[in-house]
C-alpha cells in the first residue's frame, strides 16, 4: 500500500530542522536492515524524540511505526496524522491490544518503534526498561535494534516549555548492532542486556556531544552526574 502521508511529514520535518539549523551527528544507521521487521528501541527524553529515532532509518530507506499513547491518537490534528502513517497506539488500560498490533507489523516486515521507559526520563538518564519490547522479539522472531538520543530534550520536554528559537542544537543519534534474541532466554534477561546496550549508546552519544551549558540557568539538560542541574534519577 502506497504510503501517501508519511514522506510528506518528514519533508516538512526536514524543513523544519533546516530552519532551526539543527546540527545532526548520526552513527550506526549502517545496522539498520534494509527489509524485514525488527524492534528498534530508544531512550525518551523530549517529546520528538519519536522524530529523530525514526530519523536515524531513514538513510536504509525504513519507515518506522511507533507505539504511542493513545491520547495522541485522539488529537484532531495529531490524530489522523499518526494514523495515517500507520503507527500504533497503545491503551495502557488494555495493552494487550497494541502488543497484538505491533507483532502483525512486525511479523509483516515492519520496524516498529518502542520506548521501553514508557515515559520521558525527568532527569535524562535511563529508566527501568519494561519488557514489552523483548517480548516482541522474541514472540515475531525478529532483532532488536538499539538507539540513544541526545539532544533532543533541549527543545522540548517534559516540564518545560517548547523552544524552538534557539538555532544550531546538535543533535546526536546513535545507532547499535542489531541484538538477535535467544527464544530460550527470559524476556526479562534480555530486557536487562538491552538497556545496558542503550546506556552504552547514551554514553558514547554524551561524550560525542559538542555542545556545553552557556551557564547556571542552561545547566537544566544535563543529568547531576555530568554536573548539570537536572532532577535526581526517580523524579517526575
Amino acid at each position: 500500500m502506497a504510503e501517501l502521508v508519511y514522506p510528506p511529514v518528514i519533508a516538512v520535518a526536514r524543513t523544519m530542522f533546516k530552519a532551526l539549523d539543527l546540527r545532526f551527528d548520526i552513527a550506526g544507521s549502517e545496522h539498520v536492515p534494509r527489509r524485514g521487521g525488527a524492534v528498534l528501541v530508544s531512550n525518551h527524553i523530549g517529546y520528538l524524540d519519536f522524530v529523530f529515532a525514526g530519523l536515524a532509518a531513514r538513510p536504509r530507506k525504513r519507515l518506522v511505526r511507533f507505539m504511542a499513547k493513545e491520547s495522541v491518537f485522539k488529537h484532531r490534528v495529531s490524530g489522523p496524522l499518526m494514523r495515517a502513517m500507520k503507527h500504533i497506539p497503545v491503551d495502557r488500560a488494555q495493552g494487550e491490544h497494541a502488543f497484538e498490533h505491533a507483532l502483525k507489523a512486525l511479523r509483516s516486515g515492519e520496524i516498529v518503534g518502542v520506548f521501553p521507559e514508557a515515559t520521558i526520563s525527568p532527569s535524562f538518564t535511563l529508566k527501568k526498561f519494561k519488557s514489552g519490547a523483548a517480548r516482541m522479539a522474541q514472540q515475531a522472531g525478529v532483532p532488536v535494534l538499539p538507539v540513544a538520543l541526545w539532544g533532543t530534550q533541549r527543545l522540548w520536554t517534559k516540564g518545560r516549555k517548547r523552544d524552538f528559537s534557539r538555532s544550531h542544537v546538535p543533535i546526536t543519534i546513535r545507532v547499535g548492532e542489531p541484538m538477535t534474541p535467544d527464544p530460550e532466554e527470559s524476556a526479562a534477561s534480555l530486557t536487562e542486556r538491552l538497556r545496558d546496550r542503550v546506556q552504552e549508546l547514551l554514553e558514547a552519544a554524551q561524550r560525542a556531544y559538542p555542545a556545553k551549558p552557556e551557564g547556571p540557568e542552561d545547566a537544566w539538560w544535563l543529568p547531576a552526574h555530568l554536573g548539570g542541574t537536572a532532577p535526581a534519577p526517580g523524579a517526575r
